[in-house]
């Protein structure tokens, strides 16, 4: 079973024609409630991203691979288990205007299927006035003007999502939806009532919890 992942693993990089991905060790991301809005503003700053919206290759292929609700990859069929190589491809996703997702490289660019949305937030923290959210990818993304929160569904069953980047999107687990109400709740008996409806703040902009 371990050489057929290996084996996978290989095509899989190969089918993709994406740069060999090296074995590295894992350290675990430190606790988010820990760490300083300025110092979660420098690393997001200092990670350095392959700059897929200026590649416009004009071969376009199937990836075979599919990103399913709860956040695991696929590729046709069988799991992508390497927490490594799940990093390295989601740097490379993008979403046009038609919704479609895409691993991109200056070579081609390889459609993808999402079942629901690219990325899983899986914690937040609230720090220095803003909502700082951690992804199942380990990227760590702040709400604001140029990462919303967005609302979806309906009153009864909401669906919560964050602009993560390229069109991408993260839908918050129900663990971190329930930090989000928790915080709701919060804010809303500091102003006295929730006729509004429940909402949060991050870097100053409120974001509704439930569709408008």
């Amino acid at each position: 079973m371990g050489l057929n992942r290996i084996r996978a693993g290989e095509a899989l990089a190969h089918s993709a024609r994406l740069p060999h991905i090296a074995a590295m060790p894992y350290t675990p991301p430190p606790d988010l409630a820990a760490l300083s809005l300025e110092y979660i503003a420098r690393m997001v700053a200092e990670r350095r991203l392959p700059p897929v919206d200026q590649w416009h290759p004009a071969e376009e292929l199937d990836s075979q691979m599919e990103i399913r609700a709860d956040g695991s990859w696929w590729h046709q069929g069988g799991p992508i288990t390497r927490p490594a190589m799940v990093r390295a491809f989601s740097t490379l996703l993008m979403r046009d205007d038609a919704g479609q997702h895409w691993l991109v490289t200056p070579q081609d660019r390889q459609r993808i299927a999402v079942v629901d949305a690219a990325f899983v937030a899986v914690d937040v923290a609230r720090i220095d006035g803003a909502l700082v959210f951690r992804l199942n990818t380990d990227d760590t993304v702040v709400a604001g003007p140029d990462h919303p929160l967005i609302a979806r569904g309906d009153a009864e069953t909401p669906a919560i999502y964050l602009a993560v980047r390229h069109g991408c999107l993260a839908r918050i687990d129900r663990s971190t939806w329930g930090q989000l109400v928790d915080m709701a709740l919060e804010k809303a008996g500091m102003v006295g009532g929730t006729d509004g409806g429940l909402s949060v703040d991050s870097l100053g902009i409120s974001f509704p919890l439930t569709p408008q």
